[in-house]
C-alpha cells in the first residue's frame, strides 16, 4: 500500500513533466524566420559561438556550447560576470555571441551585450522577454517564453531552462545538418567512450595482411585445419590465384564434414569443401552495423571484400565484444 506521501510525489513527477513537456510544445508554433536567420548567423560564422548567460541560464548555456562544439560548429561558453573582468579577451570580431537570458535585462548580461556591440560582434538571444534590453540589442531574439514554471511556487527556473535548452539543441542540429556534418565527422570529435567505439570502422578492427586466413582451393585439408588454428579466428578465407575470393571453411562446415564423410574428408581440398558466397561486409562499415549483421546472421565472422571480391580482412565477434557495443 502507497503512503500518501508516495502518491503526492508521483502525482508531482506527472504535472512537473507534463508542463515541462508543454513548455518545449510551445516553442513549436513560435519557430519562425527568425530561427533561420539565427541559424544563418551561427552557420557564416567565421569564429565560434560564443554562449554566455548567468545563474541556471549559465549552465543550460554550458550544455548548449558543448553540444555545438561536438556537432561541429566551434563554441565556447563565456560567463558574463568574468567576461567583463578580463575575459572578454577571449572574443573576437569574428565571433558571434548566443546569450540566453529569461527575464533579458540582468546587469552583467547587459555589460557584455555593450561590450561585444562595441566590438561589432552579431548577436543571438534566447529570452523569454523579447522586449527586453537583450531583445532589442539582438540581431536575432528567439523566444523561448513559457506560460508557468514547473516549480509549485513558480519561481524557480525549470519549465523555461528546459525550454532554452530544447531550442538550443534544435540550433546546434539545424547547424549539423546545414553543414553536411556526417558519422565521419562525428568520430573525429568523439574518439573515446561508447560513442567513439560505436563510430569505429570495420577496417580499424578487421584482422588483415599475415593475421588473415587464407587458402587456395588446392590446398589439402589438414594444411587447411592448420591455417585454421594458426590464425585462430575459426576459419579460412578461400581465394583463388589472382586472391579473389571463391568462399570460406569455417569450424562448423569441418564438424559437419566430419559427421558426414568421417576421415575422407582429410583426403579433400579446400575447394570441395568451401562454401560459396557467404556473407561479406565492406572496409568502411561501422562496427555496430557489422555486430547488427553477424547478430541476424548468427555467425561469428564476417568477410571484409570489395565490389571486386578481394579480401581485404576478417572481422570477428570477438573484435566487436572488446568495444563493449553490446
Amino acid at each position: 500500500m502507497k503512503t500518501k506521501a508516495q502518491t503526492a510525489g508521483l502525482e508531482t513527477a506527472k504535472r512537473v513533466l507534463r508542463i515541462e513537456a508543454q513548455a518545449v510544445e510551445g516553442l513549436l508554433e513560435r519557430l519562425d524566420e527568425r530561427f533561420e536567420r539565427a541559424v544563418e548567423l551561427l552557420f557564416e560564422c567565421k569564429g565560434r559561438v560564443v554562449v554566455t548567460g548567468m545563474g541556471k541560464s549559465g549552465l543550460i548555456g554550458r550544455k548548449i556550447a558543448a553540444t555545438f562544439a561536438s556537432t561541429g560548429t566551434p563554441s565556447l561558453f563565456l560567463h558574463p560576470a568574468e567576461a567583463l573582468h578580463g575575459d572578454l579577451g577571449m572574443v573576437m570580431r569574428d565571433d558571434v555571441v548566443l546569450a540566453i537570458s529569461y527575464g533579458g535585462d540582468g546587469e552583467e548580461i547587459a555589460h557584455l551585450i555593450e561590450a561585444a556591440k562595441r566590438l561589432g560582434i552579431k548577436l543571438v538571444s534566447l529570452t523569454g522577454n523579447a522586449r527586453s534590453a537583450l531583445g532589442h540589442a539582438s540581431d536575432v531574439a528567439l523566444d523561448v517564453s513559457v506560460k508557468e514554471e514547473a516549480c509549485s511556487l513558480n519561481l524557480a527556473p525549470t519549465a523555461s531552462t528546459t525550454a532554452a535548452l530544447a531550442m538550443g539543441d534544435a540550433l546546434a542540429i539545424a547547424l549539423l545538418e546545414r553543414r553536411g556534418f556526417g558519422h565521419d565527422d562525428f568520430a573525429a570529435l568523439h574518439p573515446g567512450g561508447r560513442l567513439g567505439r560505436k563510430l569505429q570502422r570495420v577496417e580499424n578492427l578487421m584482422h588483415a595482411g599475415e593475421a588473415l586466413p587464407r587458402v587456395s582451393p588446392e590446398t589439402k585439408m589438414p594444411e587447411v585445419i592448420y591455417e585454421m588454428s594458426r590464425k585462430g579466428l575459426g576459419m579460412t578465407t578461400v581465394l583463388d590465384g589472382g586472391g579473389r575470393f571463391e568462399g570460406i571453411i569455417t569450424d562448423g562446415d569441418l564438424r559437419r564434414l566430419m559427421q558426414k564423410r568421417g576421415g575422407d574428408v582429410l583426403g579433400l581440398t579446400a575447394g570441395e569443401c568451401l562454401t560459396r558466397d557467404p556473407v561479406t561486409i565492406a572496409a568502411s562499415e561501422l562496427a555496430s552495423v557489422a555486430l547488427k549483421l553477424m547478430e541476424e546472421r548468427k555467425i561469428t565472422s564476417v568477410v571484409v571484400a570489395d565490389g571486386e571480391r578481394r579480401v581485404q580482412g576478417v572481422l570477428h565477434i570477438h573484435d566487436l565484444w572488446t568495444l563493449q557495443l553490446f
